[in-house]
């Protein structure tokens, strides 16, 4: 069965976003290192689920990427990836996606992400996107969380886990250490006794 991947970059005090909703806070510390590691997770998956706002800015941008040749090729091909995939945008108020190889459902998440996991192919990855996230765990969906934490505080804004009872467990698969202080944690979901 096919694995969903729920990948986020988190403040040190376990935001996602700023109080105000800024994201640019991540990109201080980000490095090439970490874009081949980007790239490398990547590669594992075939589809890419957003909630509306993420696939807005991420439709933005990366359609214009394809066409740089002055980037490296690590960042070449995961704008390639990025083009390419296909692209699962949960929203009931997006009218048409505007984005190659991109679907809407307007449906639950939770059941889409059921029926998806029954398909052929290689693994889901959720960027970003808040509230789809959120919804996704809750349903104990998220089969790998991929945690970039920064060496940052932002002293307030929107959380990953606020919803999953204290003795919510995850079982550590493996961290990765950048130069910058970033360090990424690779979590399973652990058995529910783990902290009885």
């Amino acid at each position: 069965m096919r694995k969903l991947i729920l990948s986020m970059n988190l403040s040190l005090d376990g935001c996602m976003a700023s109080a105000d909703q800024q994201l640019d806070w991540h990109l201080r510390c980000w490095t090439s290192e970490m874009g081949d590691e980007l790239c490398r997770q990547l590669a594992t998956a075939d589809t890419i689920l957003l909630g509306r706002k993420t696939f807005s800015v991420m439709a933005a941008y990366w359609p214009m990427q394809n066409g740089v040749s002055h980037c490296r090729a690590e960042d070449f091909a995961y704008a390639q990836m990025m083009n390419s995939y296909q692209k699962i945008v949960f929203s009931r108020t997006l009218r048409i996606p505007a984005w190659h190889n991109a679907l809407l459902y307007r449906d639950s998440p939770a059941t889409v992400v059921q029926q998806l996991k029954q398909r052929p192919g290689k693994n889901m990855i959720v960027y970003g996107s808040c509230q789809l996230a959120e919804t996704l765990v809750q349903a104990g969906l998220v089969d790998e969380y991929q945690l970039w934490i920064h060496p940052i505080v932002l002293g307030g804004g929107k959380k990953l886990f606020t919803q999953l009872p204290y003795t919510s467990a995850l079982q550590l698969l493996g961290t990765r250490q950048f130069s910058t202080g970033v360090v990424t944690l690779y979590y399973a979901p652990g058995p529910a006794h783990m902290f009885h």
